[in-house]
């Protein structure tokens, strides 16, 4: 067992370098998050709570058994068990007493309560990955924001790269008498406004990093090294809307329900009478003190010895409606709980629906911005030369180098929505999103 601990710490030590080195892919990041999140081990603590409860209900069907000793000292006047009857002599008694008992008949208590626990063993496990899920939709979104923020801090790069080389071209071409100062001030203006949003950029995607560091519960002080490539979101194709429902809040909400079914069923089981059985030993020593007179110990233990056995049959009349109460409190907490079932359904179809006429809608999105994309740069790309050639001002080549800029910008962002979408469409399907 210790060798094959080592092992997986190893094995878990060299994709944690590799990582490292590379840079982190969603994948990695989700896993990892999976791993560490905090609110996930509360669910896996909850889950273990759960296993004792069911633990438990399987511990009523054994009969239970007492062992009990007793010690006393008998000061003044007291009765004499050998000769019974009243005596003044301190005496030491010891007793010793071992009893079963085994309910036979509870109403069906114990049967619910076993099912009632049951269900929520399952409900425990879909609740744990639900939140395993969630923990990795958090990542996922937070992978996306820090990916484009990551792809605009490199789009303001190039943007300065390109006005600092603009600035330069105006200022040759104002010694030599074809661009005015007020062209060169423009330029200056313009490269200005380029180093403001790279710098505003390079904010923006530290803050998201930090965001995807809380959300994988990585540590703050550490380095975190991204592989932001975009993931191939069409390599399992989603060729029609489907929902099968097997998502894990649909569980969790189905197996509340069952609980609260059972729950009910074991308040009406204390409207029955209930039977259980008995036996049990008991035997006692004493000595009377400042006398050496007296059976021995072994002998006292022996001769006083009896034993019985025992049936109870307990009938309910009236708890001052306690039962009543708790019948319909439990019963109303089953209607409660089936009718959030219900809704989680309702939610469901309704966030699936959208997720799929979303991702189909991006995909158009990103197709036509693409087109446009390679329309800006076209049209950038012709008034820069004639700008160069003085046939139009700097104020133009502002334009549409900004609406060159917002257009990649918007591509970006589909594509990275499209992706978001994708994953989010096979999650509501029941697949798996994250590796385990």
């Amino acid at each position: 067992m210790k060798q094959q601990i080592a092992l997986s710490f190893i094995i878990w030590q060299l994709s944690f370098s590799q990582a490292v080195a590379q840079g982190w892919t969603m994948q990695q990041c989700m896993q990892y998050a999976v791993e560490h999140n905090h609110q996930v081990k509360r669910s896996e603590l909850e889950l273990d709570n759960y296993k004792a409860v069911r633990t438990g209900a399987i511990g009523r069907y054994l009969p239970k058994v007492d062992v009990g000793i007793g010690v006393q000292y008998n000061f003044g006047r007291a009765i004499d068990p050998e000769t019974n009857g009243y005596t003044d002599v301190s005496t030491f008694y010891n007793g010793y007493s071992l009893s079963a008992s085994l309910p036979v008949f509870d109403g069906f208590s114990r049967l619910h309560a076993l099912k009632a626990a049951k269900a929520s063993v399952l409900m425990g496990h879909a609740s744990l990955r639900q939140q395993q899920d969630q923990t990795a939709l958090n990542v996922l979104q937070a992978f996306t924001n820090v990916s484009y923020y990551d792809g605009l801090v490199k789009m303001a790069k190039e943007k300065v790269e390109e006005t600092t080389l603009l600035l330069k071209q105006v200022r040759v071409l104002e010694e030599v008498g074809r661009k005015s100062s007020a062209d060169v001030a423009q330029v200056e203006s313009q490269k200005a406004e380029a180093d403001y949003e790279l710098t505003r950029q390079q904010n923006l995607l530290a803050s998201a990093l930090l965001e995807l560091k809380k959300e994988m519960a990585y540590p703050m002080q550490d380095s975190l090294l991204l592989s932001v490539r975009q993931e191939n979101h069409g390599d399992r194709p989603l060729h029609s809307y489907q929902n099968h429902g097997l998502v894990p809040m649909i569980l969790q909400a189905r197996y509340q329900m069952q609980v609260s079914k059972h729950e009910w069923r074991q308040a009406r089981a204390s409207l029955f009478p209930s039977l259980s059985l008995s036996a049990g030993l008991n035997t006692t020593y004493y000595h009377t003190l400042h006398s050496d007179a007296g059976q021995s110990f072994h002998n006292q233990l022996k001769n006083n010895m009896g034993e019985y056995v025992g049936a109870t049959l307990s009938i309910p009349l009236f708890n001052r409606l306690q039962t009543i109460t708790s019948i319909r409190k439990a019963k109303n907490n089953y209607k409660i709980a089936r009718e959030n079932y219900e809704q989680k359904l309702l939610e469901l179809e309704k966030l699936s629906r959208e997720a799929w006429q979303d991702w189909q809608g991006y995909q158009k999105q990103t197709e036509q911005m693409t087109h446009k994309v390679e329309a800006d740069s076209l049209a950038y790309q012709l008034t820069r030369r004639q700008f160069e050639e003085g046939l139009s001002t700097a104020i133009d080549l502002h334009t549409t180098s900004t609406q060159l800029l917002k257009s990649k910008a918007t591509l970006l962002q589909c594509q990275l929505m499209a992706m978001v979408k994708h994953e989010l469409v096979r999650y509501y399907q029941g697949e798996t999103i994250w590796t385990e």
